[in-house]
């Protein structure tokens, strides 16, 4: 399956104005963005969060703001069919949503966000 950058963004976006209050709203203190992939040294990720997750308290100076870094490859490359892929990107924003909400890994897995 052939998608674009813009088209994989949609599907982002989509992912996120479906997200329940009050979890929604957790999205405002976070930058989600699209990247091609992540770091070599990584593996194949399909998202990865970088911050101090809300159960922590508030943000310690000098810290930057949370973010959410979806990775375009491997989602489109692991997923070539279309519904499987929209499906897997709608749980990686949640995932990792989860973890800036304070869920742990084992957590996410419990609720079928792994």
């Amino acid at each position: 399956m052939t998608i674009g950058r813009d088209e994989f963004e949609d599907l982002v976006a989509e992912a996120m104005d479906a997200i329940p209050e009050p979890f929604a709203s957790a999205l405002d203190e976070v930058a989600v963005v699209v990247e091609e992939h992540a770091r070599g040294d990584m593996g194949p990720l399909y998202g990865l969060y970088i911050g101090v997750p809300l159960t922590e308290g508030g943000l310690p100076s000098g810290i930057l703001p949370a973010r959410i870094a979806i990775y375009m490859h491997p989602l489109i490359d692991h997923y070539p069919a279309r519904p499987d892929m929209v499906e897997q990107v709608r749980i990686t924003v949640l995932h990792e949503l989860g973890h800036h909400l304070g869920f742990d890994e084992d957590e996410l897995e419990d609720l079928g966000y792994a």
